[in-house]
């Protein structure tokens, strides 16, 4: 009656070892490292293994262990502090070309990182690093949308012979003026068909006037790419900073979480993460006086009034060359000639065409090299935290072309760490729209440390009061329980490490709530059982019908707390999916081992006893 065909054990013992097997790892923690790779993404060789070795031990901060993993070099070491000072004798002495992170390294032994078995991973609260919230511009998104139209509209209209007044952006909108309704019955009749992104209608209480505002739709995109840009852009950067293991992910429409985990000095992640900037190649406008337009005001159609970085006023023309969203590649490195630091350029297909016809033309013409760079800054007036964003654009370098060039070239006229945080943000690519840091929040490995403690501590005392109340109170089959309970700890731990899904201080929250929750399924198994006896009922039936007749009964409620977590998931962000995680694997597993895993220690226990009189329940 109570009896397992050999399968459903064997199925048992796989399950039970597997989860053993690839929960070990978390047992044996990680350990702080330096992780060096190469800026090109190529593989790590044993030169430079030598290379690092060397580096460290006149240093007098030999490493632990220097390996060589997944095309990375790890090098690791007992301690933070030495880990903090090799990482910055790395930095000093590799250069440009590598990148040296901060990391954790797993400490599994080789057989059971042979059958890819992780450590669970472990959340920013768990770890110690730094937490950033960003808030999209998506003012500056559109403005720099409308200037666009604003410049390309009058140039259509010129290119189709069609006569204008004027055309000037006015908010968000572009107002076309012409000089009679001809001449605006034919742009209205033109411009949809190059431009369908915009909406054209009259002006109301102006003749002749065309308003071209973005259509809701094209407006929603924009939104959107701007958004979808800005992660990709951050992704790069966070990347070029090196740290290991980062977290760049959207919240809600306008918003981005960035979490690196082992950053404990923000100055430089703050200082790349938020900043825009770029270049912009452009001819110096010749013929005219700068001196005078800024005197006057008076700015040449076709020109726009810049300044050096001495302050002298220099006058542009407004057609870009090339710009910083135009390049396939940039780093840093000095000039040969002068010695001076340099950004080494290199452009696209379509932008080096352009600058070479440009070049060409223009041989012992000054060409000037405009650098833009848009920052937030934070100051309180009466109490209240105000953010003001300021634009700074200087002309870094002029210089006469002397041949034609197109699509590899160089910059310079910057400081050092100005060429090299340049061309780290060339390199990444342009933020769509300047982000503002609204949030940050820095957690230290100590804290972290002090966390995992405390999280365990929790999980340890919960197992042990559950386990002791089981005992007491439900004798035999308590211990079952028990046993059941370990099974599913294990489980759960062995999940998160296989899914490698991020555990933070709610997620073990989850953790100690499924431990309550283990039980309940047991609970109304055992209570089953006890009216069964009650009612006159065998032993054996009474095993049989409890376990039956609870199974409806645990199924229905486990399936709507799991509805619960999995809207918990779907719908919360950070901190809450990580609590939904780890109480979604602790629902599945503990229904598989309060089911099947105590049925089968029952059956192994008491089913093969025909004349069985008592239960320990």
């Amino acid at each position: 009656m109570n009896r397992y065909p050999l399968w459903k054990y064997l199925l048992l013992v796989v399950v039970l070892v597997v989860g053993m097997l690839y929960a070990l790892p978390s047992l044996f923690g990680e350990q702080p490292a330096v992780q060096i790779s190469r800026v090109n993404g190529s593989d790590a060789t044993a030169q430079l293994e030598n290379r690092v070795q060397t580096i460290l031990s006149n240093a007098s901060l030999g490493a632990q262990s220097v390996t060589l993993e997944d095309g990375r070099l790890l090098a690791r070491y007992d301690d933070t502090d030495t880990q903090l000072k090799a990482a910055g004798a790395l930095k000093r002495q590799l250069g440009d070309d590598y990148t040296v992170a901060l990391n954790l390294a797993p400490s599994t032994p080789a057989w059971l990182q042979a059958i890819n078995a992780k450590p669970m991973s472990l959340g920013l609260d768990l770890r110690g690093g730094v937490h950033f919230l960003l808030q999209v511009d998506m003012d500056t998104v559109f403005d720099n949308t409308y200037d666009r139209y604003a410049r390309d509209l009058p140039h259509y209209l010129r290119d189709q012979s069609i006569r204008y007044q004027r055309a000037f952006r006015d908010g968000r909108a572009i107002k076309l003026v012409f000089p009679n309704a001809e001449s605006m019955n034919k742009a209205e009749d033109a411009l949809p068909d190059q431009f369908g992104n915009l909406e054209f209608k009259p002006a109301q209480g102006a003749n002749n006037t065309l308003v071209a505002t973005l259509s809701e739709n094209r407006a929603d995109d924009i939104r959107s790419f701007a958004l979808e840009q800005n992660l990709t852009t951050l992704r790069n950067r966070v990347n070029e900073l090196g740290v290991a293991e980062p977290l760049v992910q959207r919240q809600g429409q306008d918003r981005i979480v960035v979490e690196l985990p082992g950053v404990q000095d923000t100055a430089q992640a703050k200082r790349l993460l938020g900043k825009t900037a770029t270049l912009e190649y452009r001819l110096v406008a010749q013929g005219q006086n700068p001196q005078q337009a800024e005197r006057t005001g008076d700015i040449p159609e076709g020109t726009e009034l810049y300044h050096s970085k001495d302050g002298q006023p220099i006058l542009l023309d407004d057609d870009v060359i090339a710009s910083g969203d135009q390049l396939v590649d940039a780093s840093a490195g000095f000039d040969q000639q002068s010695n001076q630091p340099a950004v080494f350029v290199t452009l696209d297909g379509q932008a080096a065409s352009k600058m070479f016809d440009i070049t060409s033309s223009h041989v012992g013409d000054p060409m000037a090299v405009l650098y833009t760079e848009t920052r937030f800054e934070t100051h309180y007036e009466d109490g209240k935290k105000v953010t003001t964003q300021h634009e700074d654009q200087r002309v870094i370098s002029v210089a006469n072309i002397q041949s034609a060039f197109g699509k590899r070239f160089q910059t310079t006229g910057l400081q050092r760490g100005e060429a090299h945080d340049l061309a780290l943000l060339l390199r990444a690519g342009a933020l769509a729209a300047p982000v503002n840091i609204v949030q940050e929040r820095t957690i230290g490995p100590s804290l972290g440390a002090d966390n995992i403690a405390q999280g365990e501590r929790a999980v340890v005392v919960g197992f042990l009061v559950v386990v002791a109340f089981m005992a007491i109170y439900y004798g035999v089959f308590g211990l079952i329980a028990d046993v059941a309970l370990f099974m599913n700890l294990v489980l759960v731990v062995a999940a998160l490490s296989l899914l490698q899904a991020t555990l933070t201080l709610p997620g073990i929250a989850g953790i100690v709530l499924t431990i309550g929750m283990a039980v309940d399924a047991n609970v109304l198994i055992f209570e089953r059982i006890r009216e069964e006896l009650d009612a006159g009922n065998s032993p054996q039936s009474a095993i049989k019908t409890g376990y039956d007749k609870a199974f409806t009964s645990i199924f229905d409620a486990n399936i709507t707390t799991l509805i619960a977590a999995l809207m918990l998931f779907g719908f919360g962000t950070g901190p809450v999916k990580g609590f939904a995680v780890t109480l979604s694997l602790g629902i599945v597993t503990s229904m598989f081992t309060a089911i099947v895993g105590t049925r089968a220690i029952v059956n192994l226990v008491y089913g093969r006893r025909k004349r069985l009189k008592k239960l320990s329940i």
